[in-house]
């Protein structure tokens, strides 16, 4: 079951930087001029109910489990688009805007690729 489906749209020249620090930065279409250049911008849709670890969020045909979710991560994603995705595997927050997931190599996005969370 889908809970949340989007499209890259565009991404900041500077979005590959936060991939040495194991993460990528997402942000609605009115993602803020200081940081614009570091997210990879998306759709603002709707989620239709609470992501929980234990979910997946997929690039495109590749999985991911999450291993945590931040208090606020949810709720910054339905009202701005953005989140911060952490791929250490951490199972606890220390990001509230953060959703972690197992380690892993970080997927390479392009415009037009989807991001979903699933069952």
């Amino acid at each position: 079951m889908n809970i949340f489906e989007t499209q890259v749209i565009a991404i900041g020249e500077d979005a590959e930087d936060f991939k040495q620090e194991d993460m990528l930065l997402l942000f609605g279409e009115d993602a803020p001029p200081e940081l614009s250049d570091f997210c990879y911008k998306i759709l603002i849709k709707p989620i239709q109910q609470s992501i929980t670890s234990g979910m997946k969020i997929w690039f495109n045909e590749n999985a991911y489990k999450i291993t945590a979710v931040g208090e606020v991560a949810e709720e910054n994603l339905r009202n701005l688009g953005h989140i911060t995705i952490n791929f250490n595997g951490a199972t606890t927050c220390d990001m509230p805007g953060t959703i972690y997931v197992e380690r892993r190599d970080l997927p390479n996005l392009k415009v037009g690729d989807t991001i979903s969370i699933k069952m």
